[in-house]
C-alpha cells in the first residue's frame, strides 16, 4: 500500500474511505437483497423451494454491487470528508500542503481500486452469477424464457443455400422463436428465407431445436416450404410453384448464437462490454438499428470514470465548516446529489435515443456536468 500511496495523508484518507465505503456498501446490498426476496417470496411453489429461492437472489448479489458501487463511494466519501471537517483535520491537512490538485489525484487513485471491483463485478462475476441464477430459478419452476413480445423473439440472420449451410448469399432470412427453455433449447422456431430483391425463398418450421458443439442449428421435426418462379413470357405476370418438405432433422449454419438469443432477452445495461460489443457488430452486420446498445456500451465504458466523479464530488464538503450543517444533514445532501444524478443519467440515455444523438456524446454528458459541478464547487469553497 506504501508503494501505491507514499504519503501519509494519502494513506490515512484511503483507510478512512474504504471503510466507510465497504460498511455502506454492505448496508446498502444488503438492504436490496432483502426487498429482492420478498418479492421472490410470492414465486416459492413446488420445487422451486425457500432456499432455492434465497440462493436465487443471493446470486444476484454482484450485478446489485455493480450499481450500487457509485452511490456507496459518494455517501461514505462525503461521510469521511464531513467527519474530518468537523475534527479540524481536513485543517491541518490544508496548512500541511494538501491543496485542491493533489486532493484530485489523491482521490484518482483512491478511485482505482474501486473501478477494478466495479468491472469485475459488471463484465465478470455479475453476468455470470445472473446467469446461474436464472437457470435455478427456470430449471425449478420448469419455465422458459420469452420476449416481451406475444410472437417470440425475432432476429435477423444471413442467407445460405436451399440446405442452410455454404458460403452467405445475396438476401435475408428471419428467424423467430418461440421460447428458449433451459440448456440453450429453443422451441417454436420460424424462418422466412427471401432474396436480395425480397421475393419469399422458403418458409420453414420447426418443433426445437439446439445449438451442437460444431457451431450450427440443429431442428426437428421440421417442414420447410419452397417457393419458385416458373419461367413466363410475360414477366408482368409471374408464376410462383410451392414445394412442401418434411424432414425429421435439418442442420442450419447460422450467425444466430445462443448468446445472441440470450441478450435479446436481457436489458442491454444488464449485459457486459465484451456481450454488448459482439451484439453491436451483429446489428451492424444486419443492417440493424443499434443506437440502444451502442449508448448502453459506451456507458459501460464510461461508468468507471462515474466513481471518480463520485469522489470528486464529496470533496467540497470537506471545505464546509462545522456550522455549515452536521454531518447527517451533509450525507443526506450526498444521498439526494447521487439520486439527482441517476435520475438525469437515466433521463439523458432516454433522450440521446429518442434524438438519435451520438452515443458516446449522450454517455459522457452526464458525468461531464456533474464533475464540472464538483470542479466549480471545490473552486468557491477552497476559496472561502
Amino acid at each position: 500500500m506504501k508503494l501505491f500511496f507514499p504519503y501519509i495523508f494519502e494513506r490515512y484518507l484511503a483507510k478512512q474511505i474504504y471503510a466507510t465505503f465497504g460498511f455502506i456498501l454492505f448496508a446498502l446490498v444488503a438492504l436490496f437483497l432483502f426487498f429482492d426476496i420478498l418479492s421472490e417470496l410470492g414465486s416459492v411453489q413446488g420445487q422451486y423451494t425457500l432456499p432455492l429461492a434465497l440462493l436465487h437472489v443471493l446470486l444476484k448479489a454482484p450485478s446489485r454491487i455493480s450499481e450500487i458501487i457509485p452511490i456507496a463511494s459518494l455517501i461514505g466519501s462525503i461521510y469521511v470528508f464531513s467527519m474530518l471537517a468537523s475534527q479540524s483535520e481536513f485543517t491541518i491537512l490544508r496548512i500541511a500542503g494538501l491543496d485542491v490538485k493533489r486532493g484530485l489525484i489523491t482521490l484518482a487513485k483512491i478511485s482505482i481500486p474501486l473501478i477494478a471491483l466495479t468491472l469485475i463485478m459488471s463484465e465478470w462475476v455479475g453476468p455470470y452469477s445472473e446467469a446461474k441464477s436464472d437457470q435455478i430459478r427456470m430449471k425449478a419452476l420448469g419455465s422458459s424464457f420469452t420476449s416481451q413480445f406475444r410472437t417470440g423473439v425475432w432476429v435477423k440472420d444471413r442467407l445460405r443455400n436451399e440446405e442452410g449451410v455454404g458460403p452467405v448469399q445475396p438476401g435475408v432470412r428471419y428467424v423467430n422463436v418461440g421460447k428458449i427453455d433451459k440448456d440453450n433449447e429453443i422451441r417454436n422456431i420460424r424462418m422466412y428465407e427471401f432474396d436480395n430483391i425480397y421475393h419469399l425463398l422458403s418458409i420453414r418450421t420447426a418443433a426445437s431445436g439446439h445449438f451442437d458443439q460444431s457451431g450450427t442449428w440443429v431442428l426437428n421435426d421440421v417442414i420447410e416450404t419452397r417457393f419458385k418462379e416458373t419461367k413466363q413470357s410475360d414477366p408482368l405476370n409471374p408464376v410462383f410453384s410451392a414445394q412442401t418438405l418434411q424432414r425429421p432433422t435439418v442442420t442450419l449454419e447460422s450467425d444466430v448464437t445462443p448468446q445472441i438469443l440470450n441478450v435479446l432477452l436481457i436489458s442491454p445495461e444488464k449485459m457486459s462490454i465484451i456481450s454488448l460489443g459482439r451484439f453491436i457488430e451483429h446489428l451492424r452486420d444486419n443492417k440493424q438499428d443499434a443506437q440502444r446498445h451502442s449508448i448502453a456500451f459506451w456507458k459501460k465504458v464510461v461508468y468507471p470514470f462515474i466513481i471518480y466523479v463520485m469522489l470528486t464530488l464529496a470533496l467540497p464538503f470537506a471545505y464546509l465548516k462545522v456550522r455549515a450543517g452536521s454531518i447527517g444533514i451533509k450525507v443526506f445532501g450526498g444521498i439526494m446529489l447521487g439520486m439527482s444524478f441517476q435520475l438525469f443519467n437515466s433521463l439523458f440515455s432516454n433522450v440521446g435515443l429518442l434524438g438519435s444523438w451520438p452515443a458516446l456524446v449522450t454517455a459522457l454528458t452526464p458525468p461531464l456536468f456533474y464533475f464540472a459541478l464538483a470542479l466549480i464547487g471545490l473552486r468557491r469553497v477552497s476559496k472561502a
